[in-house]
């Protein structure tokens, strides 16, 4: 249904049943700009995404993960920053947040684009480019980029639920230019039975992930900035992790390594996580322990280019 129809569309089937083959078989057998491959056996979401981008065959790609959409302008909208911007290497917009049934809940999308500084002020080109990688403001779905980049840069499947975010990070870095359009044009949808719900609250979480790949990360000193910025927003979230999990050593040297991420002890978060890695300790010796009147803490979802 998009506005600009001189797409190809390239799916790559990893489900477990066969529901999606059948209905491309009955809906859309005769058109003939579907690409449809069924994985078996499957082969998880960065082997899933890089085998798409060798398939696919355009000059542009354009990446929809199977529980997101796009608005019917995205490609049309983004696809004209080309025009404006002739060298360009990546453009992307707004997203909105929906629930499971694709329900629109605008303030918490206002809140999610702000919290990634996609805001008017920051519209039209990016500088550093690779900035807008590092602090996120680069999204998972609703962005369009050179092929030839994309390619080179592939996913990259050593670091799990998080290889979204490594992906928009090494996209952003790479390219000369990067376009941020202050429009809607994709939609996030929040459910129960993504990866990053079921894996949320363990040591396999995306923000542990993100945190490993953003310390190792080289960057020039221009962008040392950018990197505290997003360490000072995923470490908080780290510790908690870590103190869920009974690490609790690991999740005290990460917060004492990085105080300034706790506004440097004058945070009531801070002194929640030091009760949350002392109650983590205790019961690593076998000690009850009951910790009562605090607010439960969720990790942030950071797969799928989402950090907290």
């Amino acid at each position: 249904m998009q506005t600009h129809a001189n797409i190809e569309i390239v799916i790559g089937d990893d489900s477990s049943d066969d529901r999606t083959e059948r209905l491309i078989a009955s809906r859309y057998r005769d058109d003939p700009r579907i690409d449809y491959r069924r994985n078996l056996p499957a082969l998880g979401q960065a082997r899933n995404v890089a085998s798409l981008f060798a398939r696919a065959s355009g000059d542009k790609i354009l990446l929809i993960h199977d529980d997101d959409y796009l608005l019917v302008h995205c490609i049309e909208r983004l696809l004209a920053q080309w025009e404006r911007y002739p060298d360009l290497d990546v453009a992307f917009g707004d997203q909105y947040e929906t629930d499971h049934h694709g329900r629109i809940n605008h303030a918490a999308s206002r809140r999610m684009n702000a919290a990634y500084r996609r805001t008017a002020s920051a519209a039209g080109l990016q500088t550093p480019p690779g900035r807008a990688g590092i602090v996120q403001m680069f999204p998972n779905n609703g962005w369009l980029a050179n092929a030839a980049l994309v390619k080179q840069i592939g996913y990259d499947d050593h670091y799990g639920t998080c290889c979204d975010y490594v992906f928009g990070t090494r996209l952003c870095l790479a390219a000369r230019r990067v376009c941020y359009v202050n429009e809607h044009v994709s939609c996030y949808r929040i459910t129960d039975v993504s990866v990053s719900q079921a894996t949320r609250c363990s040591v396999n979480a995306s923000s542990i992930s993100a945190w490993h790949f953003l310390k190792g990360l080289s960057l020039p000193a221009e962008l040392e900035p950018a990197r505290k910025l997003a360490l000072r927003r995923l470490v908080p979230i780290v510790v908690s992790l870590l103190a869920r999990n009974h690490e609790a050593r690991a999740g005290l040297q990460l917060a004492l390594g990085n105080l300034y991420a706790y506004r440097f002890g004058f945070s009531a978060r801070f002194y929640y996580h030091l009760l949350m890695i002392w109650k983590a300790a205790r019961l690593s010796r076998g000690e009850s322990v009951a910790l009562l009147g605090m607010p439960d803490e969720q990790p942030v979802d950071t797969s799928r280019t989402r950090m907290p």
